[in-house]
C-alpha cells in the first residue's frame, strides 16, 4: 500500500548483479526497523509497467531486508528522494505499508508514481515525481507551448497529489465495449497512449486521465467521486444504486433486461414472484419482484455469469438477464416472459465534480462526434422549379443550406442527411432532377447538442 507510506525514499544502486540500468527505492525507517516488505515490481524494460505485488515469507524477510541495507550501505549511486504524500492514517504501522519498487529508469518511476495516485484520494508519491512530459508530452511543461489548450495549463508541483489538476475519466478496461469507446475517445480528440498493463493514461492535449475500469464497477466510482465522469450502462447505474448526472446516451450496447424462463412453462410474469430467480442483478430483480406483492419473498441468488444454464440445471425457475439479438436465450430452451428495462450505455458525471467546465467540454466533443458518425453531408445541384421537392427530400437536420448558381436558376444545396439512408436519398434526388449529387464524410461536429 504505498499510498499509505509517510517515510521518504531514498533511490540507491542495486547490487552489481542486477541490471545497471535499474534503481531502488528504499526506506530506511522501515529498513531500520525490520518491518515486512511489499514489493511491486516493474519487470523488465520493455514491460516497465508489469506490476506484481508479493510480501516476502517470515523465512526469507530478513534475508530481504539485510541485503536492502547492504546496497544502501555500498552505494554509490545518487542520493537523490522523492517524497511520499503524508496522507497516513495513524492507526496504520510501518510494517503494514513500506513499499520497495524496481524500475527500470526515471521515467518508469514517474508513471509508477502517476499509476498509484489515481482513485479514491490515492495520494502515492508526491506530486513532483510525476513530471509535465509525462503527462502532456515530453517537454510540455504544463503551460505555454504544451498541447494543452491555455484555460487548461496547470502544474502539478503545486498541486497536493499528482492528479489534482486532472479530471478522472471511468472508462471499461475490456471487452467489446472497451474497443467502442477507445474508437469514440479518439474521434472525440481525447488523446492519450496507455502503457501496457497500467490502468491509467494521461491524455495529451486535456488535464484528464483516463481510468480503466470494470464496466460493472464505474457507476459507483463516479456516484461515491472517486472518478469524476465515466461511461457505463443504464442498467449498472440502477443496479448500483447510486445518485450520478447522466449527460447523454451514447447509442452503445443497446439490450433490454428482461425476465426470462423456459419456453411454454411460464404465460404471466407474476407467477415467478416468490419463486427461485437466478440473476446478475439482484438489486433490480429484487424491486421488480417486490412491487408484485407476493406472499412470500422471491429467492433471488446472484451468480457473475452463464446465467442462461441455470433453470437447465435445476437451481431456478426464473431468470433475470441482458438480452440483446435473443441468440443465447433461444440456444438454452428460454423466452422472454416480461421486459424490466431498457438499457445502453451512458456519459455519466458525478454531481459534486471539482471539473464542471471540463465535464462539459468532453460532453460536447463526444457529442459532436457522435452526430458526425450518423450523419453524411450531401450536395447537389437543382432547378429552383423541384426545390421544394428536392427539399422535402432533404430538410437537413435544422435546414439545408441554399447557394444560388451563376447558371440561370438553378442553386447548390447542401444538407445532412442520416447515413442509413444516404443511398435512397440520393436515388430521390435523382428522380427529381437532381444533378452532381456528391455524399462527404463527416469526421466531427459541433451543432449545439
Amino acid at each position: 500500500q504505498p499510498r499509505r507510506h509517510a517515510h521518504p525514499f531514498t533511490t540507491v544502486r542495486p547490487p552489481s548483479r542486477t541490471s545497471p540500468t535499474t534503481r531502488v527505492l528504499t526506506c530506511s525507517t522501515c529498513t531500520a526497523e525490520n518491518a515486512p516488505t511489499r514489493a511491486l515490481l516493474a519487470t523488465t524494460a520493455t514491460s516497465p509497467l508489469a506490476f506484481r505485488s508479493a510480501r516476502p515469507s517470515s523465512s526469507n524477510r530478513a534475508r530481504v531486508l539485510d541485503q536492502l541495507a547492504a546496497t544502501a550501505r555500498t552505494s554509490t549511486g545518487t542520493s537523490a528522494s522523492t517524497s511520499a504524500s503524508a496522507s497516513t492514517s495513524t492507526s496504520t504501522s510501518a510494517s503494514n505499508h513500506h513499499a520497495l519498487v524496481v524500475v527500470p529508469n526515471s521515467a518508469s518511476l514517474a508513471r509508477v508514481a502517476g499509476a498509484s495516485a489515481i482513485v479514491g484520494g490515492m495520494a502515492g508519491f508526491s506530486a513532483a515525481a510525476t513530471p509535465a512530459s509525462e503527462c502532456h508530452g515530453t517537454g510540455s511543461g504544463h503551460g505555454e507551448g504544451s498541447k494543452l489548450p491555455r484555460q487548461y495549463a496547470h502544474s502539478h508541483a503545486t498541486q497536493g497529489k499528482a492528479t489534482s489538476s486532472h479530471l478522472l475519466f471511468g472508462v471499461p478496461k475490456k471487452g467489446r465495449l472497451h474497443e467502442k469507446v477507445k474508437k469514440m475517445l479518439d474521434g472525440a480528440g481525447i488523446e492519450y497512449s496507455r502503457p501496457d498493463r497500467l490502468d491509467i493514461a494521461h491524455c495529451s492535449n486535456l488535464p484528464i486521465s483516463i481510468v480503466f475500469l470494470p464496466a460493472s464497477d464505474i457507476a459507483t466510482y463516479v456516484g461515491e467521486g472517486n472518478v469524476d465522469m465515466g461511461i457505463t450502462g443504464e442498467d449498472i447505474i440502477g443496479e448500483s444504486e447510486v445518485d450520478v448526472e447522466v449527460l447523454m446516451k451514447l447509442g452503445l450496447g443497446k439490450c433490454r433486461l428482461s425476465v426470462q424462463a423456459p419456453v411454454g412453462e411460464v404465460t404471466d410474469v407474476r407467477s415467478l414472484a416468490g419463486k427461485r430467480i437466478v440473476t446478475s442483478f439482484p438489486n433490480l430483480t429484487r424491486n421488480y419482484f417486490d412491487a408484485m406483492g407476493a406472499d412470500k419473498p422471491t429467492q433471488i441468488k446472484c451468480i457473475s455469469g452463464s446465467v442462461e444454464a441455470s433453470c437447465g440445471l435445476g437451481l431456478a425457475d426464473g431468470i433475470v438477464d441482458l438480452v440483446e439479438t435473443g441468440t443465447t436465450m433461444r440456444a438454452a430452451g428460454l423466452e422472454e416472459v416480461s421486459t424490466i428495462m431498457k438499457t445502453e450505455c451512458v456519459l455519466i458525471a458525478n454531481k459534486s465534480t471539482s471539473h464542471p467546465e471540463l465535464v462539459e467540454t468532453i460532453r460536447k466533443r463526444i457529442a459532436g462526434y457522435l452526430t458526425a458518425t450518423k450523419y453524411v453531408m450531401v450536395t447537389y445541384n437543382i432547378h429552383r422549379s423541384s426545390l421544394e421537392r428536392a427539399k422535402n427530400i432533404t430538410p437537413g437536420k435544422k435546414s439545408p443550406s441554399i447557394m444560388p448558381l451563376e447558371r440561370g436558376d438553378w442553386v447548390a444545396v447542401s444538407a445532412l442527411v442520416l447515413k442509413k439512408s444516404a443511398s435512397t436519398v440520393m436515388d430521390e434526388l435523382e428522380d427529381v432532377g437532381a444533378t452532381d449529387i456528391l455524399l462527404t464524410s463527416i469526421v466531427n461536429s459541433r451543432m449545439g447538442d
